[in-house]
């Protein structure tokens, strides 16, 4: 996929995560204050909002290097040509170094990037090009297939929920990498989570044992 100026991001998406070629990987929605109550020790008592969360996810969306290094390579984020849309509706392109699922060392990974603050989501395209900010085209590397990713910041104000997807362009259904997620489940938060309370809300967390 290539760059749109006008690409309608989550119609993308939704018509990649309903298409049976592809490998879809959704995990269970994470019930934030729940999964902080039951598995970590808190430097101080936190009631994590919906707010909080969504200012996590936009925060997320132009530092990944940031907000979930175990995959991206620090300092290779990048975001460019930003468009208001309005209502703090916003799109972007974004670059980085990311680590491959099923092989190793890392590749660039270039995304569309669209926030939507009247759904708590964030839609990340996956594209094989894009104009990069000077004017030259960047190319995706190839060490995995392109994909979609979907994050969403829902539930009450009191009770936040984060949900995730990713669908791959696999061109048929890849068993390899939906159990390479599985491995990777964890009843902790996301790492993203834990980087926004001890970083943002200057709170420490400790894990307890599972």
């Amino acid at each position: 996929m290539t760059a749109t100026v006008d690409l309608d991001h989550e119609n993308v998406f939704a018509q990649a995560w309903a298409d049976p070629h592809n490998t879809c990987v959704e995990r269970p929605p994470v019930d934030v204050n729940a999964v902080l109550a039951e598995y970590y020790h808190l430097s101080e008592p936190l009631q994590f909002t919906r707010t909080q969360l969504w200012d996590m996810e936009v925060r997320k969306a132009y530092r990944p290097d940031i907000y979930i290094s175990s995959v991206v390579q620090e300092g290779s984020a990048a975001t460019w040509a930003r468009r208001e849309l309005g209502g703090g509706h916003e799109s972007f392109y974004r670059k980085s170094m990311q680590r491959g699922r099923l092989s190793p060392g890392y590749g660039l990974v270039l995304e569309q990037v669209r926030i939507n603050p009247d759904f708590g989501k964030v839609t990340f395209i996956g594209a094989a090009q894009l104009p990069g900010p000077d004017g030259e085209t960047l190319v995706a590397g190839t060490n995995q297939p392109l994909f979609h990713v979907e994050h969403v910041a829902t539930g009450a104000e009191t009770h936040p929920m984060n949900e995730w997807r990713l669908v791959h362009l696999t061109g048929e259904p890849n068993q390899e990498l939906i159990d390479r997620f599985k491995k990777s489940e964890s009843v902790y938060l996301p790492q993203f989570i834990e980087v926004y309370i001890r970083e943002v809300l200057k709170i420490q967390l400790t894990r307890k044992p599972a």
